[in-house]
């Protein structure tokens, strides 16, 4: 099993990013996909999954949407409106955490 994340960055607040999680070594479509995340100094945090049938969730509605393509095994996180306090790695996994990404960085600053 393998992920492998994109699309981190430096972001002005206001800004949006999308990050990418390719997946590899299993089923990707018959599997819950979740993206977390870690500021520094803090613990590891849900941020968005989204089951096989693309029914998704995620802890900042109106703002980060959770999409996938199950044809190209890819994982999608789109994030809008970017706060400072976004600022962290994220990380994509599968299932709750049974495999992970080595995370991406994603930085909002001015």
């Amino acid at each position: 099993v393998r992920l492998v994340e994109s699309g981190g960055g430096l972001v002005q607040p206001g800004g949006s990013l999308r990050l990418s999680c390719t997946a590899s070594g299993f089923t990707f479509s018959s599997y819950i996909m979740s993206w977390y995340r870690q500021a520094p100094g803090k613990e590891r945090e849900l941020v968005a999954h989204i089951g096989s049938t693309e029914v998704n969730k995620t802890s900042e509605k109106g703002r980060f949407t959770v999409s996938r393509d199950n044809a190209k095994n890819t994982v999608y996180l789109q994030m809008n409106s970017l706060k400072t306090e976004d600022t962290a790695v994220y990380y994509c996994a599968r299932r709750a955490g049974d495999y992970w990404g080595q995370g991406t960085q994603v930085t909002v600053s001015s």
